[in-house]
């Protein structure tokens, strides 16, 4: 499946359920947050998946 902007992810190894925000080449950019803090960061397209209860 391709991730794509607005998609929620996951990284494979687990943690938060994180949005899409930018893609660049092979870096997928992403947004969640924590309690009230925005986080952001940047992973490799093939160290995310589609968030489980995401999958369509």
């Amino acid at each position: 499946m391709a991730i794509k902007i607005g998609d929620i992810v996951q990284l494979k190894s687990g943690g938060p359920k994180m949005t899409v925000i930018l893609i660049t080449g092979d870096t997928v950019h992403t947004s969640w947050f924590a309690g009230q803090k925005n986080e952001k960061a940047m992973f490799h397209r093939d160290a995310v998946i589609p968030a489980e209860d995401e999958k369509k």
